[in-house]
């Protein structure tokens, strides 16, 4: 008997995919002003513990670190404590319009889910090194953030980052992310009960999605931003797609 599904299918990359600064309270905004209920973020953890969001390992893509911190600093961002990331400028690098959106704390985004019934897919994405401790940090304070709510999905490429969030809530839900089927992959998801499988969407096929239905998996894919791929995926029976175009998919 499968695990009851609460989340709708259609969630929103990093907030609004490309129409706000990703990661954002902004882009979350936008997002929901298209018609969205679910969103996918990127979660890692300052220096000094505090979770936060950004997908890249270094800050030189969507932040004005270099001018704020002084090139001399790590660009990395979890080398960096929470009140020097909560400075930074978020939003500049996408467009004048959001100059100024700082980083947010996972606490942030919480706050903007709950309070308008919003469904959340974590991603964990750790520092290179740290990808345990950043799994329980991010389970944990979702655990708390959430207490008594639909929670959040917590995802993951790797491995050790989902065996640190099983072990600190394991009454979260879980699930693989892949962008191959590596060998041993179901198992693996088996290992860690999972309830869901996070793949690039080109790797869903019969077989595959066969197999993942089979172990009671949900089939979740990213990213998905064309009509013909995203009717390839309803047509194989998978369970939620997550996209950058909330401009031109309408969620159901």
């Amino acid at each position: 008997m499968s695990t009851p599904w609460p989340y709708p299918r259609w969630i929103a990359h990093r907030g609004a995919g490309k129409l706000a600064p990703e990661n954002t309270l902004a882009a979350f905004r936008v997002g929901a002003g298209y018609g969205y209920g679910m969103f996918e973020c990127d979660a890692k953890l300052s220096a000094d513990g505090v979770v936060f969001l950004m997908h890249d390992t270094t800050l030189r893509r969507t932040t004005n670190a270099a001018a704020v911190l002084g090139n001399s600093a790590s660009e990395i961002g979890g080398d960096q404590i929470w009140s020097a990331l909560a400075r930074l400028d978020a939003g500049s690098w996408h467009s004048r319009a959001f100059a100024g959106e700082p980083l947010p704390a996972l606490e942030n985004i919480a706050g903007f889910c709950l309070r308008n019934g919003h469904f959340l897919n974590i991603e964990i994405k750790p520092t290179p090194g740290v990808e345990r401790k950043t799994g329980e940090a991010v389970a944990r304070q979702a655990a708390l953030l959430w207490a008594g709510q639909t929670p959040p999905l917590l995802t993951s490429f790797s491995p050790q980052a989902l065996e640190g969030a099983f072990a600190a809530a394991p009454e979260l839900p879980r699930g693989l992310l892949l962008d191959t089927l590596w060998k041993g992959w179901l198992e693996t998801a088996l290992s860690l009960e999972c309830v869901a499988i996070v793949c690039n969407h080109a790797l869903w096929d019969r077989s595959s999605v066969t197999q993942a239905k089979s172990a009671q998996f949900r089939c979740l894919s990213y990213t998905v931003n064309d009509e013909w791929a995203a009717q390839r995926l309803l047509d194989l029976g998978t369970d939620g797609i997550i996209t950058d175009r909330v401009d031109l998919f309408t969620p159901t």
